[in-house]
């Protein structure tokens, strides 16, 4: 058997990142298919040297994100159903209670339809229920972190383990990254990389087994 369950990706951005490529890649990484996809970036944090302008860059792609009918020429459609919808409003409303910094978004989009506005938060915390459950919409959660070795231990503190990102300019700081993060995928400043010949899948409650490449061949072999 193999189980693929989503995750609370974290997409980690160091001081010596090209700021420009991560907040587009980050936002790429999140918001595709109206952030209903397994392996989003849900969980971006950013190391404080950079992160007031980072902050401010990655609301202002938010607002520029075209949304509307998926058949014209947009960048995000609806939730896929009702359900969704209103989960994915809910946990908007409990980032607001719990103290997070709306900079955008938070509300349903249009007058029909399950449209959720592209939304952003700042200033989250690692107990807000937005840090730490999958959302599978379209909010994006932003953190601060000063340190190497803090980053990782807060980012291993997850229920979920699917995939995970570091944008840095430093070879050491990347492997070191890749090497101690407990996540099945881990992308060097990229995202959602995905190649048939490399096995992907999760630790924890992220799943077991794997798909792709010659691991993904098990689950079909009968010894």
């Amino acid at each position: 058997v193999t189980l693929e369950l989503g995750g609370k990706s974290p997409l980690i951005v160091f001081d010596d990142a090209d700021i420009d490529t991560a907040v587009e890649l980050a936002h790429f990484a999140l918001f595709f298919n109206q952030g209903q996809c397994c392996c989003a970036g849900s969980r971006l944090m950013v190391q404080e040297g950079i992160y007031d302008k980072f902050v401010e860059k990655a609301t202002e792609r938010a607002k520029a994100r075209k949304v509307g009918n998926p058949f014209d020429s947009v960048e995000q459609g609806p939730q896929v159903d009702e359900e969704q919808y209103h989960k994915v409003l809910n946990y908007i409303k409990s980032g607001v209670d719990e103290g997070a910094n709306l900079r955008v978004g938070g509300d349903k989009w249009g007058d029909k339809g399950y449209f959720v506005q592209p939304t952003v938060f700042s200033d989250v915390s690692d107990d807000m229920k937005i840090c730490r459950e999958e959302i599978f919409g379209p909010v994006q959660v932003i953190q601060k972190f000063k340190t190497l070795d803090e980053v990782v231990e807060r980012a291993n503190r997850n229920s979920y383990g699917l995939a995970a990102a570091v944008f840095t300019n430093d070879l050491n700081t990347a492997t070191y990254i890749s090497n101690s993060l407990r996540a099945g995928t881990v992308w060097v400043n990229c995202y959602d990389a995905l190649e048939a010949q490399a096995p992907f899948g999760g630790y924890k409650m992220s799943g077991m087994g794997r798909e792709l490449g010659e691991y993904g061949l098990e689950a079909y072999t009968e010894v």
